[in-house]
């Protein structure tokens, strides 16, 4: 079984990862931490096969927790799973070892591809010993590098779900109409009302009439990072 420390500040957030990485076979969430303190002291009584890392965290950056785990002879790998879109910060995931990186938000599907390609490369590497040649390096780290598309409901672009994900997200805490986020995305209303109601499924959104003065409620849209069990 592969053991996974999840290290994010935000309860709501973790609590979704902790949920994700359970439903995974051949996965279990060995402990859930907020701070990267927390998370050496947890790696010091109980050692773990890969980290899921927030890189915001309250007491320093995920990055230099990373080389603080390293100076301490840490050899867990580390999934980074950050809204950091710099892509100097992606430059310095990678100098430190960070074996994927996961834009939030993200789905499940996203987080299970993601995953699962870590553990092909983790299985690869599993025998130890001398590569046999240059082929087999290379099956083995490939594992790492050919990702995967989440599979989407048919009909539905990841492009698109990005631009009506970003349109929800941008009214924290308010609820918005199909009409709404179709004028912010640049879609058609009921382009955009799909791609609502498929966030609502995968529990990224909450669906709530609003009753007006006369006439049918009104279908809002708010986001949630509570994940459907």
């Amino acid at each position: 079984m592969i053991k996974v420390l999840v290290v994010e500040d935000d309860p709501v957030a973790a609590e979704a990862h902790r949920m994700y990485v359970g439903r995974l076979a051949g996965f279990e969430v060995a402990a859930v931490v907020h701070t990267g303190g927390a998370a050496l002291r947890l790696l010091e009584r109980q050692p773990v096969d890969l980290v899921l890392l927030d890189l915001n965290l309250p007491d320093g950056h995920g990055l230099d927790l990373v080389r603080r785990m390293r100076g301490a002879g840490h050899t867990a790998d580390v999934v980074a799973v950050t809204s950091a879109r710099d892509l100097a910060v992606v430059r310095q995931a990678v100098s430190v070892g960070v074996v994927q990186y996961l834009l939030k938000p993200f789905t499940y599907p996203s987080l299970r591809d993601r995953l699962e390609q870590w553990a092909r490369y983790r299985s690869g590497l599993a025998g130890g010993g001398q590569a046999t040649g240059q082929a087999e390096v290379d099956r083995a780290l490939s594992a790492l590098h050919s990702p995967q598309p989440a599979v989407l409901p048919k009909g539905l672009s990841a492009p698109t779900l990005e631009a009506v994900t970003a349109a929800l997200r941008a009214a924290p805490g308010e609820a918005i109409s199909a009409n709404a986020a179709a004028q912010a995305a640049g879609v058609s209303r009921i382009t955009a009302r799909r791609y609502l109601e498929h966030l609502v499924d995968t529990g990224r959104a909450v669906r709530n009439p609003q009753y007006g003065q006369v006439g049918r409620p009104e279908l809002c849209y708010r986001w949630t990072d509570r994940p459907n069990p």
